[in-house]
């Protein structure tokens, strides 16, 4: 199966980002939106649904004026394609990602980074506009829609850990002490409190029960949050009794999802 997480810049207003998860139809697998970050992650299955949900997206949302503490360079900022399970692999995710890539700039008229084994994400959003230039579509950004970064890469967790002290400082600093090899964390001021944000990418070495106690070492939390969906072996790597207090659930593994949509 290819999972497709997209990343849209609205986070605020329910009827929109319900008509944007409508426009996936049955291959909606999850919606997660935070009004702080501005920002809707839909986890999808296929090629199809990525595409009607960044049409929806383009045609709807406008960057202009777009506040919210997640960085972004579009209205559909991120879109990447995962394979997940025994049957799919990185080149097809790679052929998809390019394949959508060439049909948002041809379609849409939206220009597109691609990133996976050329470069990371981090380093798009450092460079995109500047010493790098668009992979695909116009060398300027879409005049409402930004741009979209269009990725390959294996499964990650995306999770936050929210301190119980406001105190950006803080937050920053674990950050900064928990990025390496299998974890991509920064420090937010979200609201009037703050975060930890991470990207576990290597979450089979390093799960949502290592960087909390990691993180809790370091400072009193006040809750977790699980961003889309994780995969179940990651789950059930972690004592059951620690589940609800990391904001994990048998539901909200891919696994589960893909069943029930079945």
């Amino acid at each position: 199966m290819l999972e497709c997480v997209v990343n849209v810049s609205e986070g605020r207003r329910p009827g929109v980002i319900a008509a944007l998860a409508a426009a996936a139809g049955a291959d909606l697998l999850d919606v997660h939106s935070d009004r702080h970050h501005h920002r809707s992650v839909l986890t999808l299955a296929g090629e199809g649904a990525p595409r009607r949900v960044a049409r929806a997206a383009v045609e709807t949302l406008d960057l202009g004026g777009h506040d919210g503490v997640h960085p972004r360079i579009g209205v559909v900022d991120v879109v990447p394609f995962v394979p997940y399970g025994d049957d799919t692999t990185m080149a097809e995710a790679i052929t998809a990602r390019d394949d959508f890539a060439t049909w948002a700039a041809d379609e849409l008229g939206v220009p597109c980074f691609l990133y996976g084994p050329e470069r990371t994400l981090p380093e798009l959003r450092r460079n995109a506009f500047g010493a790098l230039p668009p992979d695909r579509g116009p060398a300027r950004p879409h005049p409402t829609a930004g741009a979209i970064a269009v990725g390959a890469r294996p499964v990650l967790v995306a999770y936050n850990l929210w301190l119980a002290e406001a105190d950006l400082d803080e937050a920053r600093r674990i950050a900064a002490g928990l990025r390496g090899p299998a974890i991509r964390a920064l420090g937010l001021a979200v609201g009037d409190r703050v975060q930890v944000s991470c990207n576990l990418i290597d979450p089979a070495s390093v799960g949502p029960a290592a960087v909390h106690d990691r993180v809790a070492a370091e400072a009193r939390i006040d809750r977790a949050e699980l961003v889309g969906l994780v995969p179940r072996p990651v789950l059930l790597a972690i004592d059951a009794d620690r589940w609800a207090a990391l904001d994990l659930d048998e539901d909200r593994t891919i696994e589960a999802r893909v069943t029930a949509g079945r």
